[in-house]
Parts: C-alpha cells; sequence; structure tokens
C-alpha cells in the first residue's frame, strides 16, 4: 500500500516545514541586515563611513540617507571651527588693541590729578576720566573673558583641591569695612570637592562683590560652607536689596540686569561666567532671594 503524500496530516506537516523555512530565512535576511547596519553606525562612529550599496533597495537608500546626514554634519562642524577660529582671531585683536591705549588714558589722567597747577574743576574731570576708563577697561576685560571662555581659549581643568584653600583667598573684609557692611566667615571644614581653583575663585568673587555692591551700609555678607554625600556647598548670604522671585531665574543670562540695579555700575556677565565656569566643572548655584530681605546665593562643587 503506497504512502499519500496529500494526505491531511502530511499537508499540515508540509505547511509547517514550508513555514519553518519560510521563518529561517526571514530570520537569516533580518540579521544580515542588522549586521550591515550595525557596521554602518560603528564606520559612522569612527569616521571611516562611506557608501558601498549602489542600488534600488532598502539597505542602499537607508545608507544614502546616513551619508548625506555624515556629510552635512561634517559641513557644520568645519563652519563651526571656522566660526571659532574667527571669534578666537577677534578677541586676540581686540585684547591687543585696546590694551595700550586704555593704559595710556589711565598714565595721563593720573598726571593730570598730579598736577598741582590744575584747579578743583579740572581735578574733578580729571578723576571723572579715569572713572570712566576703568569703567570701559572693565567692560573690555568682561567681553574678552566671556568670548575666551565661549569660544574655548580658556578651559577650565578640574581636579581633587581643598575647600578651606578656596575660601580663604575670600580677602574682603577690608572693601566690606569701607561701605561700612560686615563681613564675615563661618567655619570651613576641611573638605575636598572636584574644580578648579583659579575659575572657581573668580565665580565666588564675583558672587561676592555683587552681594557687596548690593548691600546698604549696616549690613551684612556672610560665607558659610556645608558638606554633603556628592557635594560640598558654599553659601554667600547677604542682606541686600534682594530681588523678585521670577527674576532668579534671569539674572544668570548674559547681559541681563535687573530694573532694581539700574543705577548701579555693571554690565549683566558676573553672574553669567559663574553659571558657565560652575557648569563646566560639573557643579552648579542656586539663589533664594525676595525684595527687601538678601539674598543667598549657594554654590554646588561636585565630589569624586
Amino acid at each position: 500500500m503506497g504512502i499519500n503524500i496529500f494526505g491531511e496530516e502530511n499537508l499540515l506537516l508540509w505547511a509547517v516545514i514550508i513555514l519553518l523555512g519560510a521563518l529561517g530565512i526571514l530570520y537569516y535576511r533580518v540579521q544580515r541586515e542588522w549586521r550591515y547596519i550595525d557596521r554602518m553606525i560603528d564606520a559612522a562612529k569612527d569616521g571611516s563611513f562611506s557608501e558601498t550599496e549602489f542600488n534600488e533597495g532598502k539597505l542602499s537608500h537607508l545608507e544614502s540617507k546616513m551619508y548625506q546626514y555624515l556629510a552635512a554634519g561634517g559641513l557644520s562642524r568645519q563652519q563651526l571651527e571656522e566660526e571659532r577660529e574667527k571669534i578666537k582671531t577677534l578677541v586676540s585683536d581686540i585684547s591687543h588693541q585696546t590694551k595700550t591705549p586704555i593704559a595710556n588714558m589711565l598714565l595721563y589722567t593720573q598726571l593730570l590729578e598730579e598736577n598741582k597747577s590744575l584747579d578743583e574743576n579740572a581735578r574733578n574731570i580729571a578723576a571723572q576720566i579715569e572713572g570712566q576708563t576703568n569703567k570701559l577697561n572693565f567692560l573690555i576685560q568682561s567681553l574678552i573673558k566671556t568670548s575666551r571662555l565661549e569660544s574655548g581659549m580658556i578651559s577650565v581643568a578640574p581636579g581633587n583641591n581643598r575647600v578651606d584653600e578656596l575660601i580663604s583667598k575670600l580677602d574682603y573684609a577690608g572693601a566690606a569695612a569701607q561701605n561700612g557692611i560686615s563681613f564675615s566667615v563661618g567655619e570651613v571644614p576641611r573638605l575636598t570637592a572636584f574644580f578648579d581653583m583659579k575659575w572657581t575663585l573668580e565665580a565666588l568673587e564675583n558672587i561676592v562683590d555683587n552681594a557687596l555692591k548690593y548691600t546698604p551700609p549696616g549690613g551684612s555678607v556672610e560665607i558659610g560652607v556645608k558638606d554633603y554625600e556628592m557635594f560640598v556647598r558654599i553659601d554667600i548670604k547677604d542682606t541686600g536689596i534682594g530681588m523678585k522671585e521670577e527674576e532668579t531665574a534671569k539674572i544668570f543670562s548674559r547681559f541681563y540686569r535687573s530694573p532694581a540695579v539700574s543705577g548701579k555700575e555693571g554690565v549683566g556677565i558676573g553672574l553669567y561666567l559663574v553659571r558657565e565656569i560652575l557648569s563646566r566643572e560639573g557643579g552648579y548655584v542656586k539663589v533664594a532671594s525676595r525684595p527687601g530681605e538678601g539674598s543667598v546665593f549657594s554654590v554646588f562643587l561636585a565630589k569624586q
């Protein structure tokens, strides 16, 4: 008796075999395409990507799209680098071209002030010229410093440093006393954090300068340090004019100045530099303030 290969059971078996075969072929094709895409991504990451498939298939289309994207990205990076080099050159030129004229203006005004033959009115004019020249110098130096930081000409190099050594460099007792302001530093524990000593000191100095500037005579500026598991927190607390809550998010923007301090000297760069410096070394800054009740700037330095 012969075997009927077209029987119901045999047909079901053949259907299963064909289905398994089709699934095997599909699995093989999917794996092959995934391996190809994986090689494309690796080549894109190491910069060796190039088109190898030139047909009407989907992989060739995907490869062509990725090549166009990477080419456009490479062109954008090249343009960005060219713009950065132009900024570096411009900043260097400004720094060089303005240094001598400003120094000469300051020298001439000081000589005029020392000239005893000048009357009081002329001395006052010379003093005003000197003051305005110092303002101009401060503005130019702040702009140069900001541009250098943004363009990568100045790099923040954080490392493990002593926090108490950093705080000890904040010598503002004399400047505060001249303005009738009390300046105090609480007990600083012997702690180590991850920061750049030079640039972090500049960030803290910018905050303390603002605290003294916007605190009236009879007020106080206090510095305290607290230890946390992942950060060291440095608080700069003042009894100055304070600010509204909606302004606390704006003060770290470049060139922002509150309407309440429009009569004070400044260009709105100091706190912007504070945020940039701290973010580049893994830290951050927060502020809590109320109008008429002063402000507390909290600097968080990361631990390794």
